[in-house]
Formats: C-alpha cells, sequence, structure tokens
C-alpha cells in the first residue's frame, strides 16, 4: 500500500478561512483565527487549542465529567461507578460510547448498571454527602464489588460536598477501596481535564497496589483503547499470537484488579495520546516502565506498531511471529482495498473527533485512496496537533491549573532500573520512546485545521469542500445527514466496528465503500432549503 501514502498539495483554502472568520464578531474572529490553520507540514505551524469555547457556539465538546466518568472510567467492568448529582448526568454518561466487554473470570460487569445519587432540589439546599454514602452502602449490600467509584457533577461542586471525605469514610467502614473524582462538568474547558483528572485519580488510589508477577516473557499494557466496538478484542487476539502478555487496557474490556498490577510490565503502549499520556508519563516515573506512542487504526499502522513492540523486545521467535501474522493478514487486506478503492479513490473525507482519532483514521482513508481534506480535534492540547516537542512551550493558563499536578517520585523499591538501562541503549539506536509528532507532519498542504469547529463552520466546510463522508459523533449526525453527506459516528462507530488491527481494517473498507457510494444521500434535500420556518421583514415602527 506504500504508493498511496504519497500526500498531494490541496488548493489553498484562504478564501474559505476569510469566509468563515467574516461571519464572525470582531473580537471572536480574532480568536477563532489563531484555531483554523492551513496547513503546511514543514512550517511549524502553531494551533491554538484547550481553551474556552466561545459562548454562544455550538460546540462538539462534552464536558470534565464526561471525560472522567464517560470515557476513562466507563469501560472498567468491576468498578461500581456512582454518579453523584442529578439522574440526568448519569444517563448521559451510561454506555453511550458503545464499549464493549468480557466479564472475565469472576463474571463482574457492572457496565450495564447507571449508577446515581439522584440529587433532588431538597438535596441540593441542604446537602447531599449523607445521600451519597447511603448510595454506597446500598450499592456493597447488592453486589459486593472490589472497589466503588465516585463522580463528582456541576451542583456537587457548586454546594461544596466532599466526596472524597465521603469516599475515606466508606472505605474504611466497607473494606473495599473506594474513591472519589472532582469532575465537576465546569473544571477545565473540555473534557480533556475529565482524562487528567481520571488519571490522576487511578494513579492514587489504584495503581501498585497488587505487586503480583504475572505470568508471561513479555509483558505490556494497552493505554488509550476503549474497546469500542470490539476493537481491543482484535489487538487481543494479536498480542496472542505474538506472545505478548496483555497485563491491563486502559481501559477498554478491563478490571480494576489489573490497573492493580499494571506497574508490573516491561512496556506501555500508548494509543490515545490525549486521554491516557499523564498515566504512562507518571508510570515511568515512579516505576520505570518506559512508553511507545502505537497506532492499531490501519493496516500499515498496524504493521508498524507490531514491528515496533517485536524490535522493543528484540526477541527473534516474536519477530517470526510478527512477519507471519503480517504476511498472512495482509492477503486480504490488499484484496478488499483494492477492490474498494476502484469506488472510493479520489472521494474527500472530513473528521472532527476527539483524542487521536481524527489523525489515526485518516490512515484508513488514505488506505483506499480517499483525501482527508479538513480534519480537527475536539479537546486536543497544542502537542496533539504539532508534537510533543511544544509541550515546554505551552503556557498553563487559569483553566489548566484547575487539574491537581500530581507529584510523582521515584519508588526506590520498585523502580525498574533494567527497564531504564534498556531505554538508554535503545534510545542510542534511533528507537523512539515518550514521542508523538502529532497531526499535522502527516496531513497534506493546505489541509484545513480546525480545533473545536463549529455548527456554522462545518456547514461553511461541506458547502466548499462538498465531501463525500463527514466524520464526527451524534450532536452533528443529522444536520449533516440533512444537507445530504453521510455521516460516520467516529466516537461510538454508530452499530459498526471493530475497526482496529486488520480486521478492523477490512470492516472500515466495505462499510465506508457502502457510505459513500449509496445514492440515497444525492436525493436528500433538507427542508429548510425549500420550506423556510420562519420569514421576517423589516417595518416602520413610527406610528
Amino acid at each position: 500500500m506504500s504508493e498511496i501514502k504519497i500526500k498531494r498539495i490541496l488548493p489553498d483554502p484562504s478564501e474559505l478561512k476569510a469566509e468563515i472568520l467574516d461571519g464572525y464578531p470582531t473580537k471572536v474572529s480574532k480568536k477563532r483565527s489563531k484555531s483554523i490553520v492551513i496547513n503546511d507540514p514543514e512550517a511549524g505551524l502553531e494551533v491554538q487549542s484547550n481553551v474556552r469555547t466561545v459562548p454562544g457556539i455550538i460546540t462538539q465538546r462534552g464536558c470534565c465529567y464526561a471525560g472522567c466518568k464517560g470515557v476513562v472510567l466507563g469501560p472498567t467492568r468491576d468498578i461500581v461507578n456512582i454518579v453523584h448529582g442529578p439522574i440526568g448526568c448519569s444517563f448521559y454518561a451510561w454506555l453511550t460510547r458503545r464499549n464493549q466487554t468480557d466479564p472475565g473470570p469472576e463474571g463482574e460487569n457492572y457496565m450495564a448498571y447507571a449508577f446515581s445519587t439522584d440529587m433532588q432540589d431538597s438535596n441540593i439546599v441542604f446537602g447531599g454527602e449523607k445521600k451519597l454514602a447511603q448510595a454506597i452502602r446500598e450499592a456493597y449490600e447488592m453486589f459486593h464489588p472490589h472497589a466503588i467509584a465516585v463522580f463528582s457533577t456541576c451542583p456537587i461542586g457548586l454546594i461544596g460536598d466532599d466526596v472524597h471525605a465521603v469516599s475515606r469514610d466508606m472505605k474504611e467502614e466497607l473494606g473495599i477501596n473506594v474513591f472519589g473524582f472532582s469532575c465537576e462538568g465546569y473544571k477545565g474547558v473540555s473534557q480533556s481535564a475529565g482524562h487528567h483528572i481520571a488519571n490522576n485519580g487511578i494513579f492514587k488510589h489504584v495503581v501498585g497496589l497488587d505487586n503480583t508477577e504475572r505470568e508471561g516473557k513479555f509483558k505490556v499494557n494497552l493505554l488509550g483503547e476503549y474497546n469500542i466496538g470490539g476493537d481491543a478484542f482484535v489487538i487481543e487476539k494479536l498480542f496472542e499470537e505474538m506472545g505478548v502478555t496483555l497485563v491491563s487496557t486502559y481501559s477498554g474490556n478491563s478490571s480494576i484488579h489489573d490497573f492493580e498490577n499494571s506497574h508490573m510490565v516491561d512496556l506501555n503502549m500508548v494509543m490515545c495520546h490525549r486521554s491516557i499520556n499523564y498515566i504512562a508519563e507518571m508510570m515511568e516515573k515512579k516505576y520505570g516502565v518506559p512508553w511507545i506512542k502505537v497506532n492499531f487504526i490501519g493496516a500499515e499502522a498496524t504493521i508498524k506498531t507490531l514491528r515496533k513492540i517485536a524490535e522493543y523486545f528484540d526477541d527473534k521467535e516474536m519477530k517470526k511471529k510478527v512477519e507471519i501474522i503480517i504476511k498472512r493478514e495482509m492477503a486480504e487486506v490488499n484484496t478488499v482495498a483494492e477492490d474498494v478503492k476502484t469506488r472510493t479513490n479520489g472521494k474527500l473525507a472530513m473528521m472532527f473527533v476527539g483524542g487521536s482519532r481524527a489523525h489515526h483514521y485518516q490512515e484508513l482513508f488514505t488506505e483506499i485512496g480517499m483525501e482527508t481534506v479538513s480534519a480537527g480535534y475536539e479537546f486536543a492540547h497544542r502537542d496533539d496537533y504539532e508534537g510533543r516537542h511544544v509541550i515546554p512551550s505551552i503556557k498553563v493558563d487559569a483553566d489548566s491549573r484547575n487539574i491537581e499536578e500530581l507529584e510523582v517520585e521515584k519508588d526506590e523499591k520498585a523502580f525498574r532500573n533494567d527497564l531504564a538501562e534498556k531505554k538508554i541503549k535503545l534510545l542510542e539506536q534511533g528507537f523512539e520512546f515518550s514521542d508523538y509528532k502529532g497531526m499535522l507532519p502527516e496531513m497534506s498542504k493546505n489541509s484545513l485545521v480546525i480545533d473545536d469547529i463549529s455548527h456554522y463552520e462545518s456547514e461553511k466546510l461541506i458547502k466548499y469542500y462538498k465531501p463525500d463522508i463527514f466524520c464526527a459523533g451524534i450532536k452533528e449526525k443529522y444536520v449533516v445527514q440533512k444537507m445530504g453527506i453521510p455521516l460516520k459516528q467516529l466516537h461510538s462507530y454508530d452499530y459498526g466496528g471493530p475497526y482496529a488491527g486488520f480486521t478492523g481494517a477490512i470492516n472500515f473498507y466495505k462499510e465506508i465503500d457502502r457510505m459513500v457510494n449509496a445514492t440515497i444521500w444525492k436525493l436528500i434535500k433538507a427542508p429548510w432549503l425549500n420550506e423556510p420556518e420562519l420569514i421576517g421583514r423589516f417595518v416602520d415602527a413610527t406610528y
């Protein structure tokens, strides 16, 4: 597939950018201009990101609570996750991302339940700490879980309920691990703040509790993979065939027991850079476990990742197994890709998805000859766009200071000096650790990169580019489809998947082929194009 990886120079969209900005008031236009960048992979451009959404703009973003409970902790099957707040918050974060799980040997799976304290007006006035304590007792009496997590929502932060104090008291009373998260929705500027808070909480309260040495010669963690549509199952099979022991996945198809033991591995692999890089950094500081950036989205990306893992462990047998897997799987992948490419080659895609997905999924589109003309993230930081080398230059603002930065120190007893020494040797050989080059270097010149895109901007892009497919989330889905453009949800995969690994690549090729070549989209006309709902005119108001 190497021949289709070549990027072309797209038409200059300067006029489009100017038209978009012209629709805003001067102050808003000036701010948004910094978040709308015409890409030049060699120019070292800066993308304004992780700043507050302009009030009044319809954003794609979620809240801090959504990032903490909905994204990071939600896919973990055997933690009872209690939402301290109104029932709507709990319902919002309940299985909306189609995370799948295997109940495991103990059969514990609480993901199908929505646990909430269901705060009412009287609780907001008089406080809800007693209600929270009772909810924790009830959950324990009904399920006897190994751990209970508590998540604060906006009203809780406003009235001052101390979820951490209640958690400590209940931990002592029940004799199980109970811990809380101050992840009120208004903290930070997006769900990214919730990711950071979740990483901190798991590291403080869970990681390192179990020092059992797992069986297996090569032990790893996969960070930032949430098993949407069964992605993790595909990756797990590849690891098993390679002879790699997967101790834990953060946090798709995961158990809290795995988190407790996750510091006992030889390597951490980061998929979604934004949501989970914090815990990778902290684990390396305290335990000496190095991390590498990986990507299992796209056949070519999967090949690179498997070979990089084998190179790290430097095992002849593993390298041999990897090449057998690649040869076997790529035979079918190439056959399907070449067939699909006859119908998709030259078609245009746009994607505005959180985390690393707007970057990773460009691999899959490229493999079937499609061009990503515009892309962006919902909750990225500059390093997600530009690469980790810009981290020292990122200024810490007031919103970022809301998030606790843990002071992590080396654990003299548990620190893996052998891994630290191995990292030094591999670095000398050119092996890349703790590195992510970002999205911009891998996008075409003149592609339009937009952070925290609005509905207004999306409509302008669609009218200008006339893309064959738009990838985003549920909030954008039906508005985009009414414009005659198919939309693929990459947050929850609609009802599709898996899309990871070789199996996932084939699934994705076929699904995109069906979507972009379906004639139904050409027949759709938005009702407001012919029948405007509101008609107004200016009249003389003088009497």
